[in-house]
């Protein structure tokens, strides 16, 4: 359950569908932007999406995972591009299956690849989205000029699209999905082709999204540092499968049952010391000793260890792990 305040679990459970249940001042239930309940899609024999059942909460969420994961099967579903074998969803309050239309109005895409109308200039080419979108003509062309603004194209807004830089192709590809004013914007790897100072800018646009438009931002990439730089959580996929969901600070977080360790003295003796002990030495490629411990060991067995292996102990702390070995080791754990 997401709850204010609180950091939810990996394993995201569903609101009580009771709400008289709780007590008079439990916190409030912050309703998920995107529910999927046993969401499954096959092609023929290809198992592409099996049994996705998940809650994403509003703010920014990174969608992640190896190619053929079915990051680009799960968007579709979503935006009511495609019908699921088996299974449902909502987003933003609406079933994309049931109303295709209606999930669209309420969500923004800013795809991989550039789709632009020929000819059209940058506000002739977000105005034509508003008026999709379902917005009055007059209404659209205000909302494209503010938009444009926004993410920094307004100087070249009367510009044709097909002259833009690979970053303003970005840009305005996120001022159309933002011009109807979406309650819900999926990025499609928004910073692909994009050098590193665009890299920067972009993600500092795609972090103002949330403050400035009042919006959930879903992005999915494949540069790990880029969705730890602006989402508050991700949603891990591999092979069709979730395997894992939750905020990044549950996934960074500190893992009480490995520490870090540095020793001055014979590596080999002190390994020997920690298996007699149940725990295993690890050295990871960088150079850094991790010490996994048994259930319920703590810093003194290591101590312990390093005593009768004659090594000194130079330093021994909590080892937090990066989003990048949280990600392997979610792969890992889904795959096993």
């Amino acid at each position: 359950m997401w709850r204010c305040g609180c950091s939810p679990a990996s394993d995201v459970t569903r609101p009580n569908p009771n709400p008289s249940s709780h007590p008079p001042h439990s916190p409030c239930v912050v309703a998920p932007v995107i529910t999927t309940d046993g969401l499954t899609k096959r092609f023929g024999p290809v198992q592409a999406l099996e049994d996705l059942t998940v809650d994403i909460p509003p703010g920014t969420w990174g969608l992640l995972g190896p190619n053929g994961a079915g990051k680009t099967t799960l968007l579709r579903l979503l935006l009511g591009l495609t019908d699921p074998t088996s299974g449902s969803a909502r987003v933003a309050g609406v079933d994309p299956a049931r109303d295709p239309v209606g999930v669209r109005e309420q969500t923004g895409l800013a795809p991989e690849r550039d789709a632009f109308v020929r000819g059209a200039t940058g506000t002739e080419y977000v105005t034509y989205a508003g008026r999709l979108g379902g917005l009055p003509a007059d209404v659209a062309a205000q909302r494209a000029h503010s938009v444009l603004d926004f993410v920094g194209l307004g100087e070249a807004r009367y510009r044709p699209t097909v002259d833009y830089s690979q970053g303003m192709g970005q840009r305005v590809k996120i001022a159309q999905a933002l011009v109807h004013d979406p309650d819900l914007l999926f990025l499609d790897e928004p910073t692909n082709g994009l050098d590193p100072e665009g890299r920067e800018e972009m993600l500092e646009l795609v972090g103002n999204l949330a403050s400035t438009h009042d919006v959930s931002v879903v992005m999915a990439s494949h540069i790990l540092p880029e969705v730890e730089a602006v989402c508050e959580g991700a949603l891990v996929l591999s092979n069709g499968q979730a395997v894992t969901n939750a905020r990044l600070e549950d996934l960074t977080a500190l893992r009480r049952s490995t520490l870090r360790v540095r020793v001055r003295g014979d590596v080999d003796a002190f390994a020997e010391q920690l298996a007699g002990r149940e725990a295993e030495l690890e050295t990871s490629p960088e150079g850094v000793r991790l010490v996994h411990l048994p259930e319920d060991a703590g810093p003194r067995l290591v101590l312990a260890a390093a005593r009768e292996a004659g090594v000194q102990v130079r330093e021994l702390t909590p080892a937090r792990q990066d989003l990048e070995e949280a990600l392997v080791r979610s792969l890992q754990e889904g795959s096993a």
